[in-house]
């Protein structure tokens, strides 16, 4: 999976830190009882939410590993427009299409 070169760089110079970083989210993950598609659906809105470009294109990765589909991808953000404005979506809706145009 991509990973960007900040985040390589940050890896290696503080693995403890993204070691247990990783942790947590497998805790968070395993401690409830939605699937993976499920939470990583959630975490597209999470990451529109916080109008995050590295975030959204990340989540929509994410999702696509665990057989979300273009259209629950798109679903997902079309839903972000009644809380987080229609900027935020219309900018989260040309991320994930960065991502999905590298699918085709």
């Amino acid at each position: 999976m991509y990973l960007p070169k900040t985040f390589e760089n940050f890896s290696k110079k503080y693995p403890a830190i993204v070691e247990n970083y990783d942790k947590l989210g497998r805790i968070c993950r395993d401690a409830g009882p939605l699937d993976n598609k499920s939470q990583d659906l959630i975490k597209l809105g999470i990451a529109i939410g916080v109008n995050s470009r590295g975030a959204v294109m990340s989540a929509v990765r994410k999702a696509l590993a665990s057989q979300a589909t273009e259209d629950e991808i798109r679903h997902t953000i079309l839903l972000s427009i009644t809380t987080t404005g229609f900027p935020n979506m219309i900018a989260a809706m040309g991320w994930a299409q960065e991502v999905l145009d590298k699918q085709d």
